[in-house]
Formats: C-alpha cells, structure tokens, sequence
C-alpha cells in the first residue's frame, strides 16, 4: 500500500494516522520532494477520472489565473497542471491492491482497509 500525499495536508495526516492506529504498513510518497510521474497520473484518471483527482477546491486551485483553469478541459491538461503543481492533486491518494481511494474517508477506510 502506498499514500501518496503531502506531510503537512490535514487530509494526509488523518489517513496517516487512521492506518498507524489500525496497524496497516504502508509507504508514504511525498509529492513535494519525490514528485509525480505523468504515466502514474494517467493510471490514476483511467480508475478514477482526471476530475476526481485535480482539486479544485484548495488554494492552489485559487490561486490559479482564470486563463489557467478554463485551460483544464481535458485529462492531458490536467495532467500537466498536476505534474507542475502537485499541491493540486486531491488528496490522500491511496493505492492498495490494484485499487485506488481518493480523498480521506474514514468509513471508506474501515470499509476496505481494515484487516482481520
């Protein structure tokens, strides 16, 4: 299982510590420093769509002209804007067994991830 996220996102470290507390080993892939591939976004849209992962209600949505965000009409778009500004992906992504959850969800969490 792998979480890919930022350390310091709110959403990230409930998800964090959800599966620390339920004991579930997992990697943790930092956007920030580690980046993101356009091979793994294009995976990412394919299970989910580009407009689940591309968030546009955070600050770097806003922060974006409105040129730039009329701009994001299709999945190639929206993958370069998140390869250029990782903040802008929705997070936590979560991959697990050939899965994928976007966004915290506790329920969703017990639901799929709790073991035993």
């Amino acid at each position: 299982m792998t979480v890919y996220g930022i350390p310091n996102c709110n959403s990230v470290k409930k998800a964090v510590d959800w599966l620390n507390n339920a004991a579930i080993p997992f990697d943790f892939h930092n956007y920030k420093k580690q980046g993101i591939t356009a091979a793994k976004l294009n995976g990412w849209c394919k299970q989910v769509g580009w407009e689940k992962l591309l968030n546009k209600k955070g600050t770097t949505w806003r922060k974006l002209s409105p040129e730039q965000q009329e701009g994001i009409t299709n999945q190639k778009a929206a993958v370069q804007m998140m390869q250029e500004n990782p903040s802008i992906i929705k997070r936590p992504v979560v991959e697990y067994e050939g899965k994928l959850m976007v966004g915290y969800d506790e329920f969703r969490y017990e639901q799929e991830l709790k073991q035993g």
